[in-house]
């Protein structure tokens, strides 16, 4: 490969919607650039993106996939992304290594939902933007509309970068050009507006054109256009069709003369400290290839050839093949056997990667996702500011077909979690389910789907249960005799017993108040073991009672029949009868949430929260014509409200929840449940 230097670099993530073309658009760019012979195709399945027979039979993209090519003495490092919201971490994860998003719509349907979220996430990151507006060859497409539509909800600063021309066969660029033949609006002035918003950087090159109106030369433009690009004062849009090829040469040379280099970016700042303190201090990674180390692990990969592979972004100095580095605050360093690039699922060695490169290392156990690799032995606790994902909402709960399976289970999900930063595995000892949570349920079938074919373990799914919790309302005694005798030796252990409720949250509390030694000190911890057994179990529902303090004051024994069983039995009965006696309720988890959509469904959104026994805590306006919706719902009203949700926002809507109390069930509730619980036992 041949030799290239920082300046020489381009790095840009493809984001946008699915269907937008994105991976098409990877496979022209990589055709005109010489880095394949041939085009493929999504309906052929052979293109270089999306290599996963999962995606090949789905027909998108379900995984980030990193290619890299040449283009006019420039190397460049393009990441293609899926579209689906379901799938947006990939795409997330991807922007925490590139200088330039390129934001892909699609010409017939406009502006979509990832194409808002993208533009925000890409603004968060200071990363330069570029709406790319591709299949601009299809029928009953309205582009002068579109753009306007692009102006109202991203701002003025998006301006045309080229106009199509020749029926959509071609493209006309505008920076360089101020008059020519366009399909649509006037060349001259889509020129003039492009030079006014650039000359707007520089006072002294400003000032020389209101007083000349002479155009600046394109030296002259180059810094203050890279500058407009990193305040996101420009957002260029071009016009591609990545079927045809119009459009793709003209932004590959976008992409080598105009697009930032890992000198003219905005890279995020490193800190020393642990993540999350406040006085951690932060430093900026300086793209000099002679200073220390500083890459960041921005993907993992669980190749099924290869093993595991980090795949980072390098910020500061060199790595070379054999390089001795350092994971964050490891004091054990590993070797860079082999350092990659990838090309698809095509992996290619090389000596050295410099900053702006992206490459991998394969078989380091102790890499994860945010690891910050370094080689000096002076540097602790170095990180980047975490990066901020969608919370992984819809959940299923798994449990393997064959017995036996589990820690296979446990080992392949631990492989998908560590893929993937919005897939969580959740292991929950009070209703003894694992359960995984992604965003939606696309999102989860793809990962069923692979833990099928790719690992061969098969699954059975239900909903996830709701964890009720059991608690009393007023004090109460308890007792009971455990008297056994069966013809030889007998059982026989006598408890008494007071119950308290406790306030919310405190959990249990054992009080031994015997006196005396009516209960030898011995059989105690039995006594314990029963109340906690009776609390593990539930009462009223069959839901852990929690919140509960429990007195044992009193008992009898007997010198030759008293045993440890008997008095487990008598304390987890005793509790039982206290419980029953303390007017028991069961209480359900509140969670707090927010729901973003659309200005117009806002009513509806609303109606449907109060609907779920939620109510409102406040609405705020939110940028892009979206509003926010506060408030608070108990968890078990919104286990199927991802789909709700979809349709009254047209796919435009997402939430968030986040845990905030327990509170007691309407007694309607407490009777269905209770009734369940009755059913069970009696089948039992």
């Amino acid at each position: 490969m041949p030799k290239y230097n920082t300046e020489a670099i381009r790095a840009l993530a493809l984001v946008g919607h699915g269907g937008a073309g994105k991976t098409t658009l990877a496979e022209a760019l990589l055709h005109a650039a010489g880095a394949i012979k041939a085009m493929g195709s999504i309906e052929k399945g052979n293109t270089v993106c999306d290599f996963d027979p999962l995606e090949k039979a789905a027909g998108h993209s379900l995984q980030s996939a990193l290619i890299n090519f040449a283009w006019r003495d420039v190397h460049v490092h393009a990441i293609d992304t899926p579209g689906y919201p379901d799938f947006s971490g990939q795409s997330i994860e991807a922007l925490a290594a590139v200088e330039t998003a390129l934001v892909v719509i699609n010409a017939q349907t406009g502006v979509e939902l990832s194409t808002e979220r993208m533009m925000r996430w890409a603004a968060n990151r200071g990363l330069a933007r570029m709406i790319v507006i591709n299949k601009i060859d299809a029928d009953n497409i309205d582009l002068p509309a579109l753009v306007n539509d692009i102006r109202e909800r991203f701002g003025k600063e998006c301006m045309l970068l080229d106009l199509p021309a020749h029926d959509r066969h071609d493209v006309v660029e505008v920076l360089a050009h101020a008059s020519g033949e366009a399909d649509f609006q006037s060349v001259a002035e889509a020129h003039r507006a492009l030079i006014d918003q650039i000359v707007e950087e520089d006072e002294s090159l400003l000032a020389r054109y209101l007083e000349d109106g002479a155009d600046p030369s394109p030296q002259e433009l180059h810094a203050p256009f890279e500058k407009a690009l990193r305040e996101g004062h420009l957002v260029p849009i071009l016009f591609t069709s990545a079927k045809t090829g119009a459009g793709v040469r003209e932004l590959l040379d976008v992409l080598a003369t105009l697009a930032p280099s890992p000198l003219e970016g905005n890279p995020p700042p490193f800190y020393r400290g642990e993540p999350g303190q406040a006085d951690a201090e932060a430093f900026p990674a300086e793209p000099d290839p002679a200073k220390h180390v500083l890459a960041h692990v921005f993907k993992i990969v669980a190749d099924p050839f290869v093993g595991k592979l980090g795949i980072f972004r390098v910020y500061q100095g060199t790595i070379r093949r054999d390089s001795q580095l350092f994971i964050g605050d490891g004091k054990r360093p590993f070797k860079a056997g082999h350092l990659l690039m990838l090309q698809g699922k095509d992996y290619v060695e090389v000596d050295e990667l410099v900053p702006g490169d992206i490459g991998a290392v394969a078989k380091v156990e102790d890499i994860s996702f945010d690891s910050v690799l370094h080689d000096s032995h002076d540097e602790d606790h170095i990180h980047l500011k975490p990066l901020e994902f969608p919370k992984p909402m819809q959940g299923l709960a798994v449990e393997t077909h064959k017995k036996g399976d589990e820690q296979r289970l446990f080992d392949v999900l631990h492989k998908l979690e560590m893929e993937d930063p919005c897939f969580v595995v959740e292991r929950h000892p009070s209703t003894n389910e694992t359960v995984i949570r992604g965003l939606g349920e696309i999102h989860l079938k793809s990962k069923l789907d692979k833990m099928a074919s790719q690992y061969k373990i098969e699954v059975s799914t239900a909903p996830p249960r709701i964890p009720y919790r059991e608690t009393i309302l007023r004090n109460a005694d308890g007792h009971h005799r455990h008297k056994k005798q069966s013809g030889g030796a007998g059982q026989f252990g006598e408890v008494f017993l007071k119950i308290e409720p406790m306030e919310r949250g405190a959990g249990f509390e054992f009080v031994d108040s015997v006196k005396g030694g009516v209960i030898p000190s011995v059989f105690l911890p039995a006594v314990e073991k029963g109340v906690r057994q009776a609390l593990q179990d539930g009462v009223v529902a069959g839901y852990p009672v929690e919140d509960i303090r429990v007195i044992v004051y009193d008992g009898k024994t007997h010198p030759v029949d008293g045993k440890e069983v008997a008095f487990v039995t008598a304390g987890r009965k005793a509790t039982i009868a206290a419980i029953l006696a303390a007017n028991p309720t069961v209480l359900e988890p509140i969670v707090r949430i927010e729901i973003t959509g659309p200005n117009a469904a806002v009513g509806d959104l609303s109606g449907d929260l109060s609907g779920r026994r939620g109510h409102i805590t406040g609405t705020e306006n939110r940028a892009g014509g979206l509003s926010a919706i506060a408030g608070e719902v108990p968890l078990a009203e919104i286990t199927e409200f991802q789909s709700r949700l979809k349709s009254l926002t047209a796919g435009r809507g997402s939430y968030t929840i986040e845990f905030s109390r327990y509170a007691q069930v309407p007694p309607p509730v407490q009777t269905q449940l209770a009734a369940k619980f009755k059913l069970h036992e009696d089948e039992d």
